[in-house]
């Protein structure tokens, strides 16, 4: 396999030849430099043009993820790698948005690195096992935001398909919601129309279809 450059950014020298260190024994990586952040990375990354870049979230001068998204409007190809500490969510939202290849987290083993870099290199995306749950929950929440807004539903409506599915009677539902029983009649039939089910058991069913419960 032919090499893959790869470029390290980290603000702690310490952890620039820990990393340098580590990746040497993978005959296929070759670490063409090392910086510490700032403006001289985008210089170096310039100049150097690397296959792979190893980026922190936090750098000297600007954060990491600005400098990813500067780097999207460069003419350059390099694939980034977040490599940081921090199992922040916000962060991995940022980073999806800017656009980056991976997301590890520095505990990862050198193994572990080095076969993220070389599937980035090859087009693949990464993600460290630790953060796959959160990123699932993220999507699962969008979506479910995005069918509610297209079916209309509102939080109440929401809420009054959970009991619903939890066989909560009109009774039940009005104790709870603190409505009168026609009132809750009413706006069952309202969430049945929504979602276009002829009962109340056809509205649970496609409610779990959708994504909704």
């Amino acid at each position: 396999m032919e090499q893959i450059r790869v470029l390290v950014i980290d603000d702690h020298p310490v952890v620039r030849r820990g990393l340098q260190s580590l990746l040497s024994q993978y005959p296929y990586i070759e670490i063409v430099g090392a910086e510490e952040g700032g403006p001289a990375a985008l210089e170096l990354i310039a100049s150097m043009r690397p296959d792979v870049i190893l980026l922190d979230v936090r750098l000297a001068g600007f954060s990491g993820l600005e400098l990813a998204r500067q780097l999207r409007r460069m003419p350059v190809e390099s694939r980034i790698i977040i490599l940081t500490s921090y199992e922040d969510e916000a962060y991995l939202l940022e980073a999806a948005q800017a656009g980056v290849h991976g997301y590890l987290l520095k505990s990862s083993s050198a193994e572990v690195l080095a076969e993220a870099i070389r599937a980035v290199y090859t087009g693949e995306r990464q993600l460290s096992a630790e953060l796959a749950g959160k990123a699932l929950q993220h999507l699962q929440t969008l979506s479910q935001s995005q069918v509610q807004s297209e079916t209309g539903l509102s939080e109440q409506e929401l809420q009054l398909l959970q009991l619903m599915a939890s066989g909560a009677t009109t009774h039940d539902m009005s104790q709870t919601l603190f409505f009168s029983e026609r009132t809750v009649k009413r706006k069952i039939q309202d969430v049945l129309s929504k979602l276009g089910a002829a009962s109340r058991a056809q509205a649970v069913a496609e409610a779990f279809k959708r994504g909704l419960l």
